[in-house]
């Protein structure tokens, strides 16, 4: 069996540029519970997987891992939601904890509705719910 069907996913680390910073922004403005804290890291603990933050510098100076400035914009967090309806909710939730958003939730042509935003790095994350129809482009697993 392939890897990816055999070990889930069991967490995301984010490469932060200010672990103080990132810590404030995801317990206080995102709710998530601080589980761990050592020097350059941080982890979490959420409904779902382990969100973990590890500072930039720290990561670089121990294990070698150069990463270069501004590449957590390439990094997106999703988050489904049951529904459109949860999925304002929600939206309204975060705005009202300071939370900034692109824009207001919107129907995609993808079928979903969504909501994004940016963590203190330029980590996109994004909210989204299915619409009626779900997921497009599903593909039929081969017998």
């Amino acid at each position: 069996m392939k890897f990816a069907q055999v070990h889930p996913i069991q967490d995301v680390c984010i490469l932060v540029t200010d672990i103080e910073r990132s810590i404030r922004f995801y317990t206080k403005k995102l709710g998530f519970d601080l589980k761990h804290r050592a020097p350059g890291f941080a982890d979490f603990t959420g409904a779902g997987l382990t969100l973990a933050l590890w500072e930039r510098n720290h990561i670089e100076h121990h294990a070698g891992v150069h990463v270069k400035a501004g590449s957590a914009s390439a990094v997106l967090i999703a988050v489904k939601l049951d529904s459109a309806v949860e999925l304002d909710l929600v939206h309204d939730q975060l705005k009202a904890d300071g939370v900034e958003f692109v824009s207001p939730p919107a129907d995609y042509a993808w079928n979903a509705r969504g909501a994004y935003f940016y963590g203190p790095d330029g980590e996109t994350w994004e909210l989204y719910a299915w619409l009626e129809g779900g997921a497009p482009g599903k593909i039929e697993a081969a017998a």
